[in-house]
């Protein structure tokens, strides 16, 4: 398989199904948000976190691809057999979130991102889910997506969110909280 093919010089790429697009169509850019999200999930994963977070990064990933695939399939025309998100994997998120949220202190104030390269990594990585969130989202207006993507997505982002607390506590890395100045 070749790297190169010379057929998007042009600005246009094709489907999963042949179909092609401009490569700035919403299908695109919610696709490739999610293979955005998932480089920064791999910068995540080669942080000095521990192996329980890792395995869990690495699930994600495989999901992430998945909903790649899913996201770059021409519903119309593509005859492709391929994975599923299901709930079980929004599931598998929530009990992650649940099981870090017992052990971390209540929020009483928003938190400043930073403090340690993991901590920091993690919340570029939630903030690039929220963008593939809101790609998504703006392509089901127009193109129907599978509803339990979106919903993975925006969990996914939630654990994002408390993971990089969890990862801050595992570090001794003090938040910072965002308090407003008047």
């Amino acid at each position: 398989m070749k790297i190169y093919t010379k057929k998007g010089d042009s600005g246009k790429t094709s489907l999963i199904g042949g179909t092609r697009v401009p490569k700035h169509h919403l299908r695109i850019e919610a696709y490739g948000t999610v293979d955005e999200l998932n480089a920064w999930i791999g910068m995540l994963r080669d942080q000095p976190i521990q192996t329980g977070h890792k395995q869990l990064l690495l699930t994600i990933q495989d999901r992430l691809f998945t909903i790649g695939s899913l996201l770059a399939a021409d519903p119309e025309t593509s005859k492709m057999k391929l994975p599923e998100i299901t709930e079980s994997d929004v599931t598998a998120l929530e009990k992650a979130i649940d099981d870090m949220e017992a052990t971390l202190p209540e929020m009483k104030h928003f938190v400043l991102p930073g403090g340690h390269s993991s901590v920091s990594t993690c919340h570029v990585a939630r903030t690039v889910c929220r963008r593939a969130e809101r790609n998504t989202v703006h392509l089901d207006e127009f193109e129907k997506v599978d509803p339990v993507i979106l919903k993975y997505l925006n969990r996914l982002s939630d654990y994002l969110f408390v993971l990089s607390r969890k990862l801050a506590a595992e570090s001794g890395t003090i938040e910072s909280p965002w308090i407003p100045t008047t």
